[in-house]
C-alpha cells in the first residue's frame, strides 16, 4: 500500500450554525491511528439528520455528544466505507488494503481514524456507497427488533416510517426473522415499501393505521407523530412497542415523549420500549451476513460529491428522503 498524504480534504465547521454558513471545504492534516485504531481511506461516508443536529448544535441536548459550547469533532459524518491504509498497535483483526465498512466520527473527510471494534469487512456485491448506507441504520433496525423487540417468526409486525433509512432495514429485517410486515409510509413510497419485502404497505395519508382496528404484536415506531394512547390501539394486549424517535419535540415536551411510555410500561400489559444502538464488530458481521444472503440490501435516496455535503444535508432536512444519503469521497 502506499504511504497516506500528509493532508486530506474535508467538510468541516469551526463553530454552530446554519448548515451553508460554517460548512467549507478544507485541507486539514491527515490524522495518525493510535492504538486500536484503524487508518481508512474513506470512499464514502452516510449521513444522518443527527449530523444536521451536530452542524446546527439543536436541539441542545446533543451537545452532550457534539461539544457543549463550538464542536468537539468539526466533520460531520458517522457512518464510512472505504480501504484500511493502515492500523494502529494492537490491531490484527485488519490489514492495508481490506475493504471495510462501519462507524466513526468525522467521516465527510478523504481520511478517518476509526476504532476497529467499530468496524467489519465490507459485504461482498455492495459498492462503497451502498455499504456507508448500511451501519447506524442497519444496526438501529437490528437493535430495536431483535434486542428491544425481541421479533419472532410468525408475529404480525408494523413499521412506522418504513421508508426512511432505519425504516427499509427494519422491514427487511424483520422480514429475514419470519415475521409478516406491514410497512407505513407516503404514497410515493408504497412501491418502494413493497419492492423490500413488506407484505403489506399502508400509505398514511389515506389510511390512519391506529384506526383501521388492525392489531400487531410488535410496532417498531421510526416517527413518534402519534400520542402513545392512539399507538396502543394498535398493539395486541401483551404487544410490544419500540420507540426510536422523539426528535421532533424540544424540551420539556421531549423529556416527556422519551420518558412517559418507560414510566407506563410496568403497569401495562404491554410494554413500551426505548434502546440504545450502539455500533460493534459483531452485529457489523450479522448485517454483512444478511446482505450476502440476499436478505437484506441497503436503499440510498441519493448520492453527493464530498464539496456538496451542505446540500446533501439541506436535502435530509426536508424529511422526504426515501432511504439513505450519501456522500461519495
Amino acid at each position: 500500500m502506499s504511504t497516506p498524504a500528509t493532508s486530506m480534504r474535508a467538510i468541516a465547521y469551526d463553530k454552530y450554525g446554519a448548515i451553508d454558513a460554517v460548512l467549507s471545504l478544507r485541507t486539514l492534516q491527515t490524522p495518525a491511528p493510535a492504538a486500536g485504531e484503524v487508518l481508512v481511506r474513506v470512499r464514502a461516508a452516510g449521513l444522518h439528520i443527527a449530523d444536521c443536529f451536530a452542524v446546527r448544535g439543536t436541539p441542545l441536548g446533543i451537545r452532550f455528544e457534539s461539544g457543549l459550547f463550538k464542536p468537539r469533532y468539526g466533520i460531520p459524518g458517522f457512518d464510512l466505507a472505504g480501504v484500511v491504509e493502515t492500523v494502529g498497535e494492537g490491531v490484527t483483526e485488519f490489514h492495508p488494503g481490506d475493504e471495510v465498512f462501519g462507524a466513526s466520527h468525522a467521516t465527510c473527510a478523504e481520511y478517518v481514524c476509526a476504532s476497529a471494534g467499530k468496524l467489519a469487512l465490507k459485504p461482498a456485491g455492495l459498492t462503497f456507497d451502498e455499504a456507508a448506507a448500511m451501519p447506524t441504520s442497519g444496526l438501529a433496525a437490528l437493535h430495536g427488533l431483535r434486542d428491544a423487540g425481541k421479533v419472532q417468526t410468525g408475529q404480525h409486525v408494523l413499521i412506522n416510517g418504513a421508508s426512511g433509512g432505519v425504516g427499509t432495514c427494519a422491514v427487511q429485517i424483520a422480514k429475514s426473522y419470519g415475521a409478516e410486515v406491514t410497512g407505513v409510509c407516503s404514497a410515493k413510497n408504497v412501491d418502494l415499501v413493497r419492492s423490500i419485502g413488506a407484505d403489506h404497505v399502508i400509505d398514511y395519508t389515506r389510511e390512519d393505521f391506529t384506526q383501521a382496528g388492525k392489531q400487531y404484536d410488535l410496532i417498531f415506531d421510526n416517527v413518534e407523530n402519534r400520542s402513545l394512547s392512539d399507538v396502543r390501539r394498535a398493539l395486541t394486549p401483551t404487544g410490544t412497542l419500540v420507540l426510536n424517535s422523539g426528535t421532533g419535540a424540544n424540551g420539556i415536551e421531549m423529556m416527556v415523549r422519551l420518558v412517559k411510555p418507560l414510566a407506563l410500561s410496568p403497569f401495562a400489559r404491554q410494554n413500551f420500549r426505548r434502546f440504545l444502538s450502539k455500533p460493534n464488530h459483531r452485529d457489523l458481521v450479522v448485517l454483512k451476513e444478511l446482505v450476502e444472503s440476499n436478505k437484506l440490501r441497503p436503499v440510498i435516496d441519493k448520492t453527493y460529491a464530498l464539496e456538496d455535503t451542505a446540500a446533501a444535508l439541506n436535502h435530509i432536512e426536508t424529511g422526504h428522503v426515501s432511504g439513505k444519503v450519501v456522500v461519495t469521497v
